[in-house]
Parts: C-alpha cells; structure tokens; sequence
C-alpha cells in the first residue's frame, strides 16, 4: 500500500521552504507526479491549509540586486547571451515558488478541483522550464547563480499576498503575459547564433506558457463570476493598484487571445513609446 498523500498546501510549503534551484525543482516534479496520481485514480485528495513563507527560500547565489543595478548587457555577445539565459532561469525559478505559493496561500478560499490542477500542472512545468535553462548555462560554461539577478520578482506575489483575485490578475496575466510577448525575439536572437539547445528550450517555454496564462484568465473569470464583477473593468482597478511597472507595446495579441486575454484588457492601461 502507497503512502497516505500528504495535504497539497503542505506539499506546496515544502516546496517554498526549499533552497536550491535543483532540488527545489525535483520535490516540485515529485509532489506533483503524486498529486496527479492521486486525480487519476478518481480521488479529490486533501488540499488542506498552509501558512506559507511570505518569502520563499532562495540559494547563497545569484545576488539579488535592485532591477536599475542589474548589468545590462548586449544580448549580440555571447556573454549577453548567457545573462539572457540565466535571467530567464531565475524568472521560471520564481514561477515555480509563485505556482506553488497560490495553492498555499489562498487554500482558504474553496475553489473546485480543477484549479489545483492547474496550478500543480503549471508548477512542474515551470521546473522543467528552469532546469532546460539552467541545463543551457551549464552547455555554455556557467551555471544559475553565476550572475547578479533581479529582486523585484517577488514583489508582485508580496503585493497580493492577502487579495486572491490580484494575484491572478498581476501574475499569469501582466508579468506571465509579457513572456509571451518578449520570447519569440529571444528565440530568433539564439536561431541566429546558432544555439540549438536554447532554441528548443525557449521554444517549449513559449508553448506552454500560453496555458499557464490562460489559467490565470480562467480563474479571473471564475472568480469574476463568483463576485458578480466585470472581468475588464475588475482587471483594470486590479492592474492598476498592484502593478507598479508599466505596459508597453508590442504586445502578442495572437498568443494573448488564445490565452483568453482580448485587446481591451490591456491596451488601456498601456503607455505609449
């Protein structure tokens, strides 16, 4: 007989409370082979309650320094290249601690199974993602660390730390969002140096992020639903009050739109260039 399956919110916690990029990921990929074992076999395991970490345990390296510090370098170089990669390593490093944080966070509010599902779902995946980057350093002669990153990752999942529907809205659809506008540059930018595995890399990144995105929309709409709000109008004010960046052209509204994100979510709050 297997092992009782632990809570998903405890599986979540044990998640954030670990350090290391690597293992993080490995007890990611694991607790989320579990809990998809579990749904196969027609079970609605325990999703129980947390109290996760409001900052999630992070390795000795890379430092982490104020988004203007961070060195900005020619991605045409081969040293550009590398500090593309690692900056998208860190990016997939923290999706994997946000995923995993929503569940925890707000597993006080009763949502159906299908939400869980999407998250773990989201969070393995997001693994995967940060160990093909971290995979393409190592090809390169670096590693994940090696480079100063940036700290204001974090920020948006602080921001929203006690309002559900602003996490939904700042996280998978602004900040997830804008991956899917900024990839299909880097991915030409490596076809052109001829960098085959961060190619493939980038290229899987970017097909699945749209489903992450589009659980965001999902849920939005969901909750919208459940609280009788306009989604549009609810995005905006949500948008407006935790999003403390900017948007800006261009946009992907192909990928944005088969995400279920229309136009008029985003280009009202965007700023002109």
């Amino acid at each position: 007989m297997s092992a009782p399956l632990i809570p998903l919110a405890q599986m979540a916690v044990e998640v954030l409370t670990c350090a290391d990029g690597r293992e993080k990921t490995a007890l990611s990929h694991k607790h989320a082979a579990a809990w998809r074992a579990a749904r196969a076999d027609g079970a609605a395991p325990e999703v129980g309650h947390a109290a996760p970490p409001m900052d999630p345990a992070r390795p000795a390296t890379p430092e982490l320094l104020p988004p203007r510090d961070v060195p900005q370098r020619k991605p045409g170089t081969e040293l550009g290249r590398i500090a593309l990669l690692h900056a998208v390593a860190h990016i997939e490093l923290n999706a994997v601690d946000l995923h995993w944080d929503i569940i925890a966070r707000f597993s006080h509010i009763p949502m159906p199974m299908g939400f869980y599902d999407d998250w773990v779902k989201a969070a393995d995946e997001e693994s995967k993602h940060f160990n093909l980057m971290a995979d393409c350093l190592e090809e390169l002669g670096s590693h994940y660390g090696a480079l100063p990153a940036h700290a204001g990752l974090w920020q948006a999942a602080q921001d929203t730390a006690t309002d559900f529907m602003g996490r939904l809205a700042v996280v998978p659809m602004v900040l997830e969002a804008r991956g899917l506008d900024v990839t299909p540059n880097m991915i030409k930018l490596f076809k052109q140096a001829k960098q085959t595995s961060a190619v493939a890399a980038l290229e899987t990144i970017y097909a699945e992020e749209v489903a992450h995105v589009a659980y965001g929309s999902k849920w939005f709409h969901f909750m919208c639903g459940r609280e009788n709000l306009d989604p549009k109008d609810a995005f905006h004010g949500l948008v407006q009050k935790y999003f403390h960046g900017q948007l800006r052209p261009p946009f992907n509204e192909e990928k944005r739109a088969e995400a279920g994100i229309p136009p008029d979510f985003y280009w009202p709050l965007a700023v002109s260039t």
